[in-house]
């Protein structure tokens, strides 16, 4: 099962708490999900197309919990792997007219609103229901890796209203209109899982939190790993070079000090500065030894530049 089909199948067993609610609910479904068609005598149908059997069932009890009527239909795909669909194809009554201007839907003279009045989402509750209900009806999401969720719309229109609603809440969603539709998104976890938190998808938000933490651990391990090979790496090609430059000055006399920091350091080739600073008699510190081994290079270099000036 997809992330998208979890997060419908979760979200769809919310029901609301209040009658505002259901139509907030509602009237995402249609913003999100819907599509209108003229029928016969110049009427106008409407039937929410939808992605899975929990996302229709949600949908039909919702109406039903208002009073509309009605009916569901499935139909496969041509594309896509020919994946079944749902239609709700919905009586427009009076009632059901009424309903459907109460949720933003239509306007009062029934003709379809490419985005609710603001008063759809004018409490807190509501804003989550309509989230919520734009996420059921034509939301997805992938992840957790490269993580991106998209309320889909049909209008530019549609999907600012849902970033607005959104933002009211402290989350920032993206806008882009496409060729045939727009969306409303997030790339971000952090935003991601407080959107889904937001719209009761508290199991899905938890994943994906988890998900982000064991992969920050990850990287951080990653980073001081990287950065432990690199620093070892560079000691090495050091001890190497000292080495180099203390065998080229084989049989020069030198002073006690660098003879014995050179002793030191043919005797340990892998220890680092600091380790042959604490190993001297008495003690120095690993800038005193560092000081040292580039008196030592500096001597063996002139070494050999006498003898290639020769």
């Amino acid at each position: 099962m997809s992330l998208s089909e979890e997060l419908r199948d979760e979200l769809a067993t919310i029901a609301p708490g209040r009658a505002c609610c259901s139509l907030a609910e509602l009237s995402a479904l249609f913003h999100t999900a819907g599509a209108w068609h003229l029928r016969g005598r110049r009427e106008l149908g409407v039937h929410l197309d939808l992605s899975s059997a929990a996302a229709a069932r949600r949908a039909f009890a919702l109406l039903r919990e208002l009073g509309v009527r009605s009916e569901i239909r499935t139909y496969r795909r041509r594309a896509f792997e020919q994946t079944m669909r749902y239609q709700l194809h919905v009586e427009l009554d009076p009632l059901g007219k009424n309903r459907l201007r109460q949720a933003g839907v239509v306007s009062a003279a029934g003709a379809p609103l490419g985005r609710p009045p603001k008063r759809v989402v004018g409490r807190s509750c509501c804003r989550r229901a309509y989230l919520r209900g734009a996420l059921i009806g034509s939301g997805s999401l992938s992840g957790p890796r490269r993580a991106q969720i998209e309320l889909r719309t049909s209008s530019i229109d549609g999907a600012r209203f849902a970033a607005e609603a959104a933002a009211r809440e402290g989350i920032a969603l993206a806008v882009r209109e496409r060729r045939t539709h727009a969306v409303a998104y997030a790339k971000s976890s952090e935003t991601i899982a407080d959107l889904l938190a937001l719209t009761g998808a508290d199991e899905l938000a938890l994943r994906l939190d988890e998900h982000a933490v064991v992969g920050a651990t990850r990287a951080e391990a990653n980073r001081l790993a990287n950065a432990d090979q690199a620093n070892l790496r560079r000691t090495v090609r050091a001890a190497q070079e000292q080495l180099d430059a203390i065998r080229e000055l084989a049989g020069t006399e030198l002073p006690p000090r660098l003879e014995e920091i050179a002793g030191l350091r043919l005797r340990h080739p892998d220890a680092s500065l600091s380790e042959l600073a604490e190993r001297c008699n008495p003690p120095i510190t690993k800038a005193a030894a560092h000081h040292r081994m580039a008196v030592l290079r500096g001597l063996a270099a002139g070494q050999q530049n006498g003898r290639g000036g020769r």
